[in-house]
């Protein structure tokens, strides 16, 4: 199984989502998966990365190479933003068959997925950081600060992302849509 994430811009997202898809195919009875992360082209941002002209050039690109591509972006409080997954997803199932192409919105940002994985400080509720709008600056920095681990490269990504991926169960279970997109892929391989 050889599985490509797409991210909006890989740059700080790469240490989080290969590590949280990397436990998310041991979950479905995939611990062996070859989980890359896409790098070229560097997308530089959620309109680029849903774009269906560069999704198509990914896909075709790569389509020799992977079984499954997943696409992640932030929902970044942008209410049809889902719909506009659904129809890449349509539309990559139409143009490409034989592969395996899902699209999923961290609510709202891939940071919180990381977050769901450990324990918050106690003046902290989980809801408040799934509703704020933009909780990468709000939650996610001064988490890292609290760790030290804001100083390493991606602000601790990589070190934090490791972390929670320890805890896979409980990052789901905080965050439905990364519990539904575990659910689809297994429901596709």
């Amino acid at each position: 199984m050889r599985v490509l994430v797409i991210p909006e811009d890989f740059r700080k997202d790469q240490y989080m989502l290969k590590p949280i898809v990397q436990a998310m195919m041991g979950a479905i009875g995939k611990p062996n998966a070859k989980v890359r992360v896409c790098t070229d082209p560097l997308l530089g941002g959620v309109s680029q990365a849903m774009k269906w002209e560069r999704l198509d050039e990914i896909i075709d690109s790569y389509r020799g190479m992977v079984d499954v591509f997943l696409l992640c972006v932030d929902r970044d409080g942008e209410q049809g933003r889902r719909q506009r997954l659904d129809n890449l997803e349509e539309r990559a199932a139409s143009e490409y068959p034989n592969r395996v192409f899902l699209a999923e919105q961290a609510w709202q940002e891939i940071e919180v997925w990381v977050l769901g994985g450990h324990t918050l400080p106690v003046d902290w509720t989980w809801q408040a950081v799934r509703d704020h709008r933009d909780p990468k600056d709000s939650y996610y920095l001064p988490f890292a600060r609290s760790k030290g681990v804001d100083g390493e490269p991606a602000e601790g990504r990589k070190t934090l992302a490791a972390q929670a991926c320890t805890r896979y169960n409980a990052m789901k279970s905080r965050c439905p849509e990364l519990r539904s997109l575990e659910d689809r892929v297994r429901a596709s391989v």
